[in-house]
């Protein structure tokens, strides 16, 4: 996971407010995301980590600074990049396999290929015996299952996810980040995400992005090395981790000095 596929280079973002005056969210932020790893971007509320999301999504534009996908610079939304939102964002009219196709069907993906990708992604995210039901009559935490097939199914490079399961309670949490590590092993999709959660970005990330108070920079890249060379893939084997206790201590530690800021 050493080749570089997401570089951002010295990326600022300032937002106009009312009276001439502005607000700067980002400062002078740089850092690179590894092909097939998990990046995590990690820091107190305000720290401008889902700012950065959006940028790469395409969805805001920085002001100063780039951002390159594979030496591409980044000016728009593209394929390339799935984004996954914490709000469930799936079509209550539509069936899950459905749900799933759609960004397939809308890029015009032959219906055959569609069924097949959708089947896949869906089973991949366990939840094949619920293909033919309705979002509707899904939990939460089901729901942003379905979220997340649909967006692994238009083959995204990068799949970006905003605090994906800040809305869920305790225990589908952290099934939910089991499941992640899942998925990422299963089809090798480079992934940021975005939470303020400290046990949820250790248990995640292969690479944590930790983000100042704002504005947003970057005060450390933290990387897990107490895990094993293989992703650790339930939470208990975490907590469990010579070294998990050291860094979560050192991350506490940084979150209340920039929540003293």
């Amino acid at each position: 996971m050493s080749q570089h596929l997401l570089q951002i280079n010295n990326v600022s973002k300032t937002f106009a407010l009312s009276k001439g005056r502005s607000l700067t969210a980002v400062d002078d932020v740089s850092f690179a995301v590894e092909k097939g790893s998990i990046c995590v971007l990690l820091g107190p509320s305000g720290s401008g980590k889902s700012t950065i999301l959006r940028m790469i999504a395409g969805l805001e534009a920085q002001s100063s600074g780039t951002i390159a996908l594979k030496g591409a610079q980044i000016d728009g939304p593209a394929r390339e990049r799935g984004m996954v939102f914490q709000a469930y964002t799936s079509f209550d009219w539509m069936s899950v396999g459905k749900n799933v196709e759609f960004g397939m069907k809308i890029n015009g993906v032959p219906a055959k290929e569609r069924r097949e990708r959708a089947a896949h992604f869906i089973g991949l995210v366990g939840l094949s015996k619920f293909i033919d039901t309705y979002p509707s009559q899904l939990s939460g935490g089901m729901r942003q299952r379905v979220a997340i097939a649909r967006t692994l199914a238009n083959a995204p490079e990068v799949l970006l996810m905003d605090e994906p399961f800040g809305a869920l309670d305790a225990e589908t949490r952290w099934q939910m980040q089991e499941l992640m590590i899942e998925v990422a092993e299963a089809s090798g999709t480079t992934m940021i995400i975005v939470t303020h959660d400290i046990e949820e970005a250790i248990f995640l990330a292969d690479k944590i992005v930790f983000l100042s108070s704002h504005p947003g920079r970057i005060k450390e890249e933290i990387i897990p090395e107490f895990k094993p060379a293989k992703r650790i893939r339930n939470k208990e084997e975490l907590l469990e981790c010579p070294g998990y206790i050291d860094i979560e201590r050192k991350i506490m530690r940084m979150m209340r000095e920039e929540g003293q800021h």
